[in-house]
């Protein structure tokens, strides 16, 4: 949630997960409730409300914040633009923040969202991102279907430790629109 009292939310959001109780991951930026000293008490609301746990940091938060909390997160995402604003550029020293969180909680999920285009994937798939969010790097791409198979690929490779005959097919525009019709 990209709000600056993400705890005014909780509540309504679990409300839209219905009958399937920890189905939603509620994630929510660090910086929007530290200061506040609020964080705890978003965690603890979030896990009443049966939800998952996420906890973003933007680039100039250093890692320490996430492993304060990570033995009670289900999901640590890492910026590595400035939210708010699409279509920024990787900010690739935030790779170095993935690698931190990485080593202390080799099983926590680890997202990666901004500037993440098949040019940058590996990088935060190295890292030890299992997770990615992609806009502009699927939307502004000349074929779609072929960056999203792109960038799957590298985390189930790099991210998730998958051998090269068991990584999803690439596929095209093309193709998928082919397989729709058939």
């Amino acid at each position: 949630m990209m709000t600056s009292h993400p705890e005014n939310w909780v509540e309504k959001v679990a409300k839209a997960q219905g009958s399937k109780p920890g189905l939603l991951c509620y994630t929510f930026h660090f910086e929007a409730t530290e200061p506040r000293g609020k964080t705890q008490e978003v965690i603890d609301m979030i896990k009443a409300n049966n939800m998952k746990v996420g906890l973003t940091v933007s680039p100039d938060t250093p890692a320490d914040a996430i492993l304060k909390y990570a033995d009670q997160i289900d999901l640590a995402l890492v910026m590595s633009v400035y939210p708010g604003k699409g279509g920024q550029s990787f900010i690739e020293s935030c790779m170095d923040k993935v690698k931190k969180i990485r080593a202390a909680c080799p099983d926590l999920d680890i997202e990666v969202d901004g500037g993440v285009k098949p040019k940058t994937v590996d990088m935060a798939a190295a890292a030890g991102a299992n997770l990615i969010v992609s806009g502009s790097g699927v939307y502004k791409a000349e074929d779609m279907a072929l960056s999203i198979h792109t960038m799957h690929r590298s985390v189930e490779k790099l991210g998730n430790g998958k051998k090269e005959a068991d990584l999803t097919p690439l596929k095209t525009d093309e193709e998928v629109k082919k397989q729709r019709t058939e």
